[in-house]
């Protein structure tokens, strides 16, 4: 059996996570997982990846305790240590993650249920993110067994919701429902029905979007937050005139300027 199923609709490649009964994320599915981004990343007939979770109420439950448990034992036994003179190295889900983040295409989270520890962390990594509304759990609980979100959920949870809310919901160890991770920013938005409804919506007008203009514009916002300002506003200016002097910008310009497309959405 697959762990990562791909179904293609056109431009918008659906990625479904399917490990039953837990629907846990674990080694296996990180396996999987880098090959079906790699490929959708190279991929130039694909203009949008969602991922979405195979099993009915659960997007990834969460990071599988019984492997994270066999490498403490593992490492314990040779008596390993750490510190922060010698930085732990990143892992293949860590790299997953980060190339999500980082890549030219827009990248969806149709939730389909329960996303906690490495699952909401693999959310956070998204572009976007929508909840479908019901009995479902969004968060990073994982002080409530001893250790913490080490996959990026303490860095990127703070720039979602603000220090403050990071600290109360991560020390906290408190998973919150669609609704309240909608109200607190964690999701742009908490829905009623199949999620991928929407998000597939919303798929669809990214990938009718001008693919370069795209990249650009996700790779200036991502960076912000860590380029000085006058950086910044360099490189915007920059990638703001490779736009306008290209064969898909100056058309549509063109048709914008002679009456045939409007501005708005």
């Amino acid at each position: 059996m697959s762990l990562i199923e791909i179904e293609r609709r056109e431009a918008v490649a659906i990625v479904r996570f399917n490990n039953p009964p837990k629907g846990y994320m674990n080694a296996a599915m990180v396996g999987e997982l880098d090959a079906a981004v790699d490929g959708l990343l190279g991929d130039d007939a694909v203009r949008v990846l969602v991922f979405t979770g195979a099993l009915k109420g659960v997007f990834i439950e969460h990071y599988d305790v019984s492997e994270l448990l066999g490498l403490s034992e593992k490492l314990r036994a040779k008596g390993a240590s750490f510190s922060l003179d010698r930085l732990s190295p990143e892992s293949a889900f860590h790299k997953i993650l980060n190339r999500l983040e980082a890549a030219p295409k827009p990248v969806i989270a149709a939730i389909n249920g329960t996303a906690m520890g490495g699952g909401f962390e693999f959310c956070m990594a998204c572009d976007f993110r929508l909840a479908e509304r019901g009995p479902y759990w969004l968060g990073q609980p994982e002080i409530n067994i001893g250790i913490l979100a080490g996959a990026g959920g303490t860095q990127r949870l703070v720039r979602l919701v603000g220090e403050a809310r990071a600290l109360e919901l991560s020390l906290m160890g408190r998973t919150v429902s669609p609704d309240e991770a909608a109200a607190l920013g964690m999701v742009h938005a908490a829905v009623d029905g199949p999620v991928l409804d929407p998000a597939m919506t919303m798929a669809r007008r990214l990938a009718a979007q001008p693919p370069r203009a795209v990249a650009h514009i996700k790779r200036l916002i991502r960076s912000a937050t860590e380029t000085p300002l006058s950086q910044g506003l360099a490189v915007e200016r920059t990638l703001f005139m490779d736009l306008a002097v290209s064969d898909g910008g100056h058309r549509l310009m063109g048709e914008f300027v002679a009456g045939k497309r409007t501005i708005r959405d």
